[in-house]
């Protein structure tokens, strides 16, 4: 029997070698789904969240679903508690109020930025947007018009130039839509012509009026969100029976 011999350098990887990403944790692909499902309203705000029915749902063990629940606890989207299990948070009235106060801090200095530095091409972008996002809404399409509603300010944050009001939008980003998704189907079409006078202010090169209008955009939807919980409050003790999904063929 021959033995052939690894030769020298055996273990030392070649030069130019490049390795392959490895696939996403389950944890993590567990994690994002929830959330997107907390987000659209899969997953309720005060509904009581069971470990074997999301890990049926979702074709995993309870093991990720388990730590996904708990970075969920910890990013303070779910509330986990003793003897109960978990749940998906309801947001408190000033919770709200501080996040949308940053929002309109941040995305009005945003919409200033990006009237003074937009091009021909973000403008392009942002019209196509605009007639995205009014197309949505006319056809009813909550998911369509949230979705492309986030696009458009994304893109009015990143025409802004200025990476940290990028990287501090982002943090917040799930949440705002997470918060503008019940209230879209009210605000509606004013939301949308409000975006239509902003592109138009970013357009014409008009920084004050185009921080002024993003500051009266995200004031209103503050508004509509609170309206809305009063016209029909969360329950402040969710129900403790599990409810199952129905199955769909």
């Amino acid at each position: 029997m021959t033995t052939i011999s690894a030769g020298p350098g055996a273990g030392a990887e070649p030069a130019g070698t490049r390795h392959v990403k490895r696939p996403q944790p389950l944890r993590e692909s567990v994690y994002e789904a929830l959330t997107e499902m907390i987000i659209d309203g899969t997953l309720e705000r005060g509904r009581h969240l069971v470990e074997v029915e999301l890990a049926e749902l979702l074709g995993v063990s309870r093991q990720p679903v388990r730590e996904a629940l708990q970075r969920l606890n910890n990013e303070g989207w779910v509330d986990l508690r003793p003897g109960f299990g978990a749940m998906v948070h309801v947001p408190a009235e000033d919770e709200v109020d501080q996040l949308l106060a940053a929002r309109a801090a941040l995305e009005s200095e945003s919409a200033r930025l990006a009237a003074r530095h937009a091009s021909k091409e973000d403008l392009a972008k942002l019209r196509d947007l605009l007639k995205v996002g009014t197309a949505y809404q006319e056809a009813g399409d909550i998911d369509g018009t949230v979705r492309t509603n986030g696009e458009l300010h994304s893109l009015i944050t990143q025409m802004s130039g200025n990476r940290f009001l990028v990287d501090f939008a982002a943090q917040v980003d799930r949440r705002v839509r997470w918060y503008y998704t019940p209230v879209a189907p009210v605000r509606g079409a004013a939301s949308w012509r409000e975006h239509s006078r902003l592109v138009k202010a970013i357009s014409e090169g008009d920084e004050d009026k185009a921080a002024q209008i993003m500051r009266e955009h995200t004031e209103h939807t503050r508004k509509a969100y609170h309206d809305l919980q009063s016209a029909d409050p969360a329950p402040e003790t969710p129900d403790p029976t599990p409810r199952r999904r129905r199955r769909t063929s």
